[in-house]
C-alpha cells in the first residue's frame, strides 16, 4: 500500500486538502462536513490549528470514523500530536528565522512521532505576505516573506529542497486577505522538483484552477469551508476536470 507522501511525489494529478480547525465545528456541523466529505471527497484531511481550545483527537477520531480518508496533522505547535491520526506534515518553518519552528518544536515533538509510527512528511513551511497580519505570523514570531519578492521565495524554495526537505507549503495564512501569486508559485514550480502545496486565502474553484496551472500540486482549503461546506464539490469538480484523462 502506497504512503501518501508517495502518491503526491506522482506530479501528474492534481489533489485537495480539507483543513479542519477544530474550534472551528461543533458536533452538528463537523458531522454535516463530513456527509459532504462523503459525497465529494479531497485527497487529503488536514486537522490543526494556530491555538486550538479543542482536543485535535476528537476531532481526528470523528473524521476517521465518519470517512475513509487519509487524516494528518497540520501542527500550529508541538501540542498538536495525536497517534490516531496517519501522518504529520512536518512543517519546518524555513521563511523565518525564529529557531523553535525551524529546529527546537521538531526536537520536542520527534519521540513521540517515533513510538505513533504515523507517516511523516518533512515539509518546508513558507509564510508568503497576504496584505494583512496572520496568526502564524503572530505566534512564530516570523516576517512572512513579501509577496512581491519572487526571487527570495525561490532562493528559500531551493534552499529547502536541498536541505533534504520532501514537499514544499506555500501559506498566505488563515482567512488570509487574498492567495499566493501565481507568479510567485510558477517561479518556484519552475526552480524546484519537490510537491508544491499551497493554502490561504482560497475561496474559489475558480482561483484553485488559477493555482494549479500555476503549479500548485496540492490546494488547501480551510475557511471557506467553515462558512460553506457544500464549497467541497466545486473544489473537487475543479480538481477532477484537470485530472480527467484526454479524449
Amino acid at each position: 500500500m502506497k504512503t501518501f507522501y508517495q502518491e503526491l511525489k506522482d506530479r501528474s494529478k492534481k489533489r485537495i486538502a480539507l483543513l479542519v480547525d477544530p474550534d472551528g465545528y461543533d458536533n452538528d456541523s463537523l458531522e454535516e462536513l463530513i456527509g459532504f466529505i462523503n459525497l465529494f471527497p479531497p485527497d487529503l484531511l488536514l486537522v490543526g490549528g494556530s491555538i486550538l481550545f479543542k482536543s485535535i483527537e476528537i476531532t481526528i477520531t470523528a473524521l476517521k470514523l465518519g470517512c475513509r480518508l487519509p487524516v494528518f496533522i497540520f501542527p500550529g505547535n508541538v501540542f498538536q500530536l495525536s497517534d490516531r491520526a496517519d501522518g504529520i506534515l512536518f512543517l519546518s518553518l524555513i521563511s523565518g528565522r525564529n529557531p523553535e519552528f525551524l529546529i527546537g518544536n521538531h526536537v520536542l515533538a520527534a519521540p513521540h512521532l517515533s513510538r505513533a509510527g504515523i507517516e511523516v512528511i518533512p515539509t518546508g513551511y513558507m509564510l508568503i505576505e497576504n496584505g494583512q497580519s496572520t496568526s502564524v505570523e503572530y505566534l512564530s514570531n516570523t516576517r512572512p516573506i513579501p509577496g512581491d519578492k519572487t526571487d527570495i521565495a525561490v532562493a528559500t524554495a531551493m534552499a529547502g529542497e536541498m536541505l533534504g526537505l520532501k514537499a514544499l507549503y506555500l501559506e498566505a495564512g488563515s482567512g488570509a486577505a487574498f492567495p499566493v501569486a501565481p507568479a510567485m508559485i510558477q517561479a518556484i514550480r519552475k526552480n524546484i522538483s519537490l510537491p508544491l502545496m499551497v493554502g490561504g486565502g482560497i475561496r474559489s474553484a475558480e482561483t484553485a484552477l488559477e493555482l494549479f496551472s500555476a503549479g500548485a500540486d496540492l490546494i488547501v482549503v480551510g475557511n471557506a469551508m467553515e462558512k460553506d461546506p457544500g464549497l467541497i464539490q466545486a473544489f473537487c469538480e475543479a480538481r477532477d476536470s484537470l485530472n480527467a484523462p484526454a479524449t
